[in-house]
């Protein structure tokens, strides 16, 4: 159960980026750990967990309904955004896999996402493919954010979708953060 289980530090970060919203969805859900604890923690009404494997789902219908929140987690299996609709939901988490499948998937359903008040994307590697997709395809920065956990560094984009016009950067921008070198991140 999520309760007495401690989440690594990493999806504890994660959680703290999430605004409080109705619904959200969390593409590639794995165990629901975080489906799960938005919902104890109130920060959603109801989450939508999804992921391309049926044992993963398995694995989160088993702990939702464990923790006693399986009623306000809608298991879905498909990949990516596929198997949401538009407007369904707030906010989308992406988290846990590389930076280039994260922007295959924001590409393959960008007619979705001027919808969404935030996305919160946290490659496991590659983010400077993912940094430079965003900076240049109207997506509006809210933040970046870096947390070493397990022996690595993980970085977050928290951004929405907008028209804004694209920020062209000098090449080495996309290895490493303009936002977190101005902000003399600690971990820089």
């Amino acid at each position: 159960m999520v309760n007495n289980m401690e989440l690594s530090k990493r999806l504890n970060w994660i959680l703290e980026k999430v605004d409080k919203c109705e619904t959200i969805i969390d593409v590639g859900t794995d165990h629901g750990y975080i489906p799960i604890k938005l919902i104890k923690d109130n920060i959603a009404s109801r989450v939508i967990a999804s992921d391309i494997n049926k044992e993963p789902l398995e694995k989160a219908r088993i702990n939702a309904s464990l923790d006693g929140v399986i009623e306000k987690v809608d298991l879905r299996l498909g990949g990516g955004l596929k198997t949401l609709k538009s407007k369904e939901v707030q906010g989308i988490i992406i988290a846990g896999m590389g930076g280039n499948l994260i922007r295959d998937i924001l590409e393959h359903d960008k007619r979705k996402l001027p919808f969404y008040k935030f996305l919160i994307l946290q490659p496991a590697q590659n983010p400077e493919v993912l940094r430079e997709y965003l900076y240049n395809n109207g997506y509006e920065v809210l933040e970046e954010d870096l947390c070493f956990d397990e022996g690595i560094y993980y970085e977050l984009f928290k951004v929405r979708k907008n028209s804004k016009e694209n920020m062209k950067l000098d090449p080495i921008y996309y290895e490493f953060s303009p936002t977190l070198l101005k902000d003399k991140h600690p971990l820089m």
